[in-house]
């Protein structure tokens, strides 16, 4: 699918025809290949690298273009079940347009302030920039889904919050790894910024966008080694709690066994004491209930 982008009121809106400064493919078809491929002279093995998840972050100095490979997380649902993933974007950027290939429809350009005067180059630094911020987002989220599962896991019995838990830790190794990648890209343009011919406004953003990468990065690599370093301690927290609902069940079972022990004395087929006491039952139960409040005042004088 293709969507056209032009800069009206310093914001990429949505055209229906070309000329356009951006063009985005969403999962382009064999038709779409085929016209990225030969008229425009994309690398085939370039362009299915944007379409793969697993892709690392790179840069690619072409003829006529210039190809860039980097990575943004993808849009989480509820069904996703605790695990963020991360997606691959190519931009191509060419002297007069901007080429954007993307394996899902997701809002690229949303909340992205242009200048009156952006060019593909600007739009592209603002694209990468914009992704950061996504990542920052997502990070947030873990946060929260993180605090909540925490509160569940100090109440827990069973082991599912737990693996959940283990799942948000996977997805921030992999949103590490991809901020990482996305450092080495940025650092990489910043090397080549006289090939790409940057304004100064352009480089000013390079370098916010560069700031802002490592930023993100930190702040994934606390909340990384926060549920790391903690894991054991929650792990303990499940166990503790199994082990106190262990210990209340056993203080109920002796509780029971001592009344039923003097029940069952006085049950007996042969000739027992006050067998043939008026008031046998209620003298039996009498001793029954006062076993019973022993115990009771036992367990709690220990403070068990």
């Amino acid at each position: 699918m293709l969507r056209r982008f032009n800069v009206i009121d310093q914001r990429l809106t949505e055209v229906s025809t070309d000329p356009c400064l951006v063009s985005v493919y969403i999962s382009p078809d064999d038709e779409e290949k085929r016209f990225l491929v030969h008229t425009l002279k994309i690398d085939e093995h370039t362009l299915n690298s944007a379409l793969d998840p697993d892709e690392l972050s790179r840069i690619e100095f072409e003829p006529e273009h210039v190809a860039i490979i980097f990575k943004r997380p993808k849009s989480y649902s509820y069904q996703d079940q605790y695990v963020f993933r991360v997606g691959s974007t190519g931009l191509f950027l060419f002297k007069d347009r901007l080429i954007v290939v993307i394996s899902e429809d997701v809002p690229v350009f949303d909340g992205v302030q242009l200048m009156r005067s952006a060019g593909p180059g600007y739009v592209m630094l603002r694209t990468i920039y914009r992704s950061i911020f996504h990542f920052l987002e997502h990070l947030r989220v873990i946060s929260s889904i993180s605090d909540q599962l925490q509160d569940k896991i100090n109440k827990a019995m069973e082991n599912r919050y737990l693996i959940n838990l283990f799942t948000l830790e996977k997805s921030l190794v992999y949103y590490l790894n991809s901020i990482n990648s996305n450092g080495v890209l940025l650092e990489k343009i910043r090397l080549n910024a006289a090939k790409f011919g940057f304004t100064t406004e352009e480089t000013e953003l390079l370098e916010d966008t560069l700031i802002e990468n490592t930023q993100c990065y930190r702040q994934s690599e606390i909340y990384s080694n926060i549920l790391a370093s903690l894991m054991d301690a929650r792990a303990s927290i499940v166990s503790n709690n199994i082990n106190v609902l262990v210990k209340t069940l056993n203080i109920i079972t002796i509780c029971i066994m001592v009344p039923t022990l003097v029940v069952s004395a006085f049950s007996m087929n042969v000739n027992i004491p006050l067998q043939r006491h008026p008031f046998a039952f209620w003298i039996i139960l009498s001793f029954a209930t006062v076993s019973v409040l022993t115990v009771v005042y036992f367990w709690w004088r220990k403070k068990w």
